[in-house]
């Protein structure tokens, strides 16, 4: 046969097998699994919904570790990562200026609805004794949680073994019983020992108050003699005054604490009430669903065993207030320790 032009047909391609597409088809059923697994955020974070679970909250603290704030910060964190109410929490501190650096970084954060600030009393009293810029006006608030009373503590050395005994040698020379306190003037630590000292007639200015960035500082200056008694909170002190290294001489609050062999002030004949508050505030700024969301978190924190547990452990009485309520609380201890700290002569 003559010889053709035509080449010869191409082979047909094979068939595309269904095993081809077996991968796109796991992938697509191990992202519908890892949505099912993940639990749902709150609101915003998680694109809105009904969710139950906060994600990304920071907590600044703003004093040192081992103070008061930083120890209801590290407890609230981990019972909300435990009961679940959230996932991980990042606690960070950011000390000084008895706690109004911290204050004036979280209004800095305006609009930032994924970060706290660990707070109390001592933040209400430091903003006016530092002349802060930025105060508690400017802030969101989210919720107050705890309330406790301040003890009068000495190390288990110390030759004060009643408060009588320390009031006596503090009246006769005020100069020579410095008193420490884990806050700056105008904080809790302070405020307490000050008003002591007006109910036994000492004045204020002659009382010799050497101030610690928070519980931890206060705790080694009190063990280590650097101070003839110190104050602060309950909680703060529990582990040691457990463990005999520290002796408790009296309590601030109008009735004895429970486990504690040690009067009030006012059984003592020294006619003080004080107690002191911690509570959590947000920056300036949010929207309304951002600021719900932190409200319903730390309510839901409020309802679960694992916050209950932390009360119980470090001696906190329950004093949960929320939102709008709590800001008038703020607006009202604002007005209150103003008050207090001009009668004491500490501010004009």
């Amino acid at each position: 046969m003559p010889p053709t032009d035509t080449a010869p047909a191409a082979p047909a391609p094979p068939a595309p097998r269904r095993a081809g597409r077996t991968p796109a088809l796991l992938a697509a059923v191990a992202a519908l699994a890892a949505l099912l697994l993940v639990p749902p955020l709150i609101g915003a974070a998680a694109g809105g919904g009904d969710g139950t679970q906060l994600r990304g909250l920071r907590v600044l603290v703003p004093n040192a570790p081992g103070g008061g704030y930083d120890i209801t910060a590290r407890t609230a964190a981990r019972a909300m990562e435990d009961s679940g109410t959230s996932g991980a929490v990042e606690v960070f501190n950011l000390p000084g200026a008895g706690g109004t650096v911290g204050l004036g970084r979280t209004v800095n954060e305006g609009g930032n609805d994924r970060l706290v600030m660990s707070m109390g009393l001592g933040v209400v009293g430091a903003v006016f004794t530092n002349a802060s810029p930025t105060t508690l006006a400017d802030v969101t608030p989210i919720a107050r949680l705890t309330e406790e009373s301040e003890i009068v503590v000495v190390g288990k050395d110390s030759p004060f073994t009643s408060i009588d005994q320390l009031v006596a040698a503090w009246t006769a020379d005020p100069a020579a019983v410095p008193v420490g306190g884990g806050s700056s003037p105008g904080g809790p630590d302070h405020l307490a020992p000050m008003l002591m000292a007006q109910a036994v007639g000492l004045a204020p200015r002659d009382v010799n108050y050497v101030a610690y960035d928070g519980g931890g500082e206060l705790l080694a200056a009190v063990l280590g003699d650097k101070v003839a008694f110190g104050v602060s909170g309950l909680g703060e002190f529990a582990d040691q005054v457990a463990a005999g290294e520290l002796r408790v001489l009296a309590v601030t609050s109008a009735e004895r604490a429970p486990g504690l062999d040690a009067p009030t002030l006012v059984e003592s004949g020294i006619d003080v009430e004080f107690t002191n508050w911690r509570g959590v505030v947000a920056p300036p700024g949010l929207d309304d669903e951002g600021r719900t969301e932190l409200v319903e978190a730390f309510t839901a924190l409020h309802g679960t065993p694992e916050w209950t547990e932390a009360l119980q452990t470090n001696g906190w009485d329950d004093a949960f207030l929320v939102g709008d309520e709590f800001g008038a609380f703020l607006a009202a201890e604002n007005d209150r320790v103003a008050g207090v700290l001009r009668e004491l002569g500490l501010v004009s």
